[in-house]
């Protein structure tokens, strides 16, 4: 009787083309870890990590843009809260390189960064708006960002400027928000196929913010204002603050000092 059942569960995996595996992460104790650690600045919070692991057992069904259908890796999120080191301003998490499981699964990248933990600070009805993020990629996918990023050998090692941008909507209901201005896009992108130990330190002028009025009508040639710490109204095309405009007057005002 059980013989008969084991061969008839067999063939009903066999007919649905295989059992289920099981998808949760499971990190082997010895797992290699990767160290992420934030240098978080007064009036900032880290962000929660998003870590990002693919499997190449447990695949998936996809479609191109014409219809055809093609297996991609299969890929999970989990959310990691970094832990305050003591009373320091170090926030650290531990990423396994090894995400087990049956599908045996391996760390492909981690998105994390600093935030404003009470944007209200600037005002009521302030909310948080973007900035501050950065991806590292620990393969060779893109990531949900869309690119791989810069290429980096060993350890990473990244500390940026930041300026804060209190910003005005008007179209599509009047919303006020506070951003972090800094190099690049919204989130630095990096490769590192080799790191064991991630540090971003992120350096916020305070002194120095930005302020933006968006268009009030759909016209060509209406851009956003930006008003900058020197007090200079640009209305230039651009969709966020000049960051060497940015750079340039804080360091002529601190060569005054």
């Amino acid at each position: 009787m059980r013989a008969a059942f084991l061969i008839a569960l067999s063939t009903l995996c066999f007919s649905l083309g295989g059992c289920a595996k099981d998808r949760s992460l499971a990190p082997p104790p010895d797992s290699e870890q990767i160290t992420v650690t934030v240098k978080v600045p007064k009036d900032l919070s880290a962000r929660t990590l998003q870590v990002m692991y693919r499997s190449t057992l447990c695949t998936f069904t996809d479609h191109t843009a014409s219809g055809v259908a093609y297996q991609r890796d299969g890929y999970q999120r989990t959310d990691i809260q970094p832990v305050r080191k003591g009373q320091s301003d170090l926030y650290e998490a531990k990423l396994s390189k090894n995400g087990g499981g049956a599908c045996q699964w391996q760390l492909s990248n981690v998105t994390f960064g600093v935030t404003y933990g009470d944007p209200t600070r600037f005002g009521e009805n302030v909310t948080w708006g973007t900035g501050g993020g950065v991806v590292v990629v620990f393969d060779h996918n893109n990531s949900s960002r869309g690119r791989t990023g810069i290429k980096v050998d060993g350890d990473l090692a990244i500390r940026k400027d930041y300026y804060p941008w209190l910003g005005e909507v008007f179209l599509g209901g009047y919303r006020k928000y506070v951003s972090l201005a800094g190099e690049g896009s919204l989130y630095l992108g990096y490769q590192a196929l080799q790191a064991r130990r991630v540090y971003f330190e992120p350096v916020l002028h305070s002194g120095f913010v930005v302020g933006s009025q968006g268009t009030k009508v759909h016209k060509i040639g209406s851009f956003i204002t930006f008003t900058y710490p020197d007090g200079s109204v640009v209305s230039d095309g651009r969709s966020a603050p000049d960051f060497r405009k940015l750079q340039a007057i804080r360091l002529a005002a601190e060569g005054k000092k």
